[in-house]
């Protein structure tokens, strides 16, 4: 299993519209390398859900449910987009100052590579930000 976080604003998609829609397309990436995350997911793998812009945080945590297919919402079909369904809100949202603020995260995608909207996480990673959030990894 894989593990990536995922960032949406919240004006646009928000944690309580996934959870209410119980089940939702990652559409709209129209960044290479972000889309290249997305290709690279596979059914079961997880991923944080992150608020950007507003908040900027991790609330949640969801799972891949359909690999990359052609995102409707590209009128040229080069992007790509995947389904994800909302498994848990994390119990404590994990503050993007919080995770620069610690030194074991510091090589997080999030946090070097801070405009891409999917990115990596790495099992170690992971696990950490888990505890962070006060739920299982």
């Amino acid at each position: 299993m894989n593990y990536w976080l995922m960032k949406s604003e919240p004006a646009a998609y928000p944690w309580s519209k996934l959870v209410a829609d119980k089940r939702g397309h990652w559409d709209g990436v129209r960044n290479h390398q972000a889309s290249n995350n997305m290709k690279a997911m596979k059914i079961g793998d997880r991923a944080f859900f992150y608020h950007s812009t507003e908040g900027k945080e991790i609330v949640g945590v969801m799972e891949v449910v359909r690999e990359y297919y052609p995102d409707t919402t590209d009128p040229e079909g080069k992007w790509v987009m995947v389904d994800v369904k909302p498994l848990m809100a994390v119990k404590t949202p994990v503050t993007l100052a919080a995770i620069k603020a610690g030194p074991r995260l510091k090589n997080l995608a999030l946090v070097r590579q801070s405009r891409l909207s999917v990115v990596p996480v790495g099992a170690a990673e992971w696990k950490l930000l888990c505890k962070m959030a006060g739920i299982a990894a």
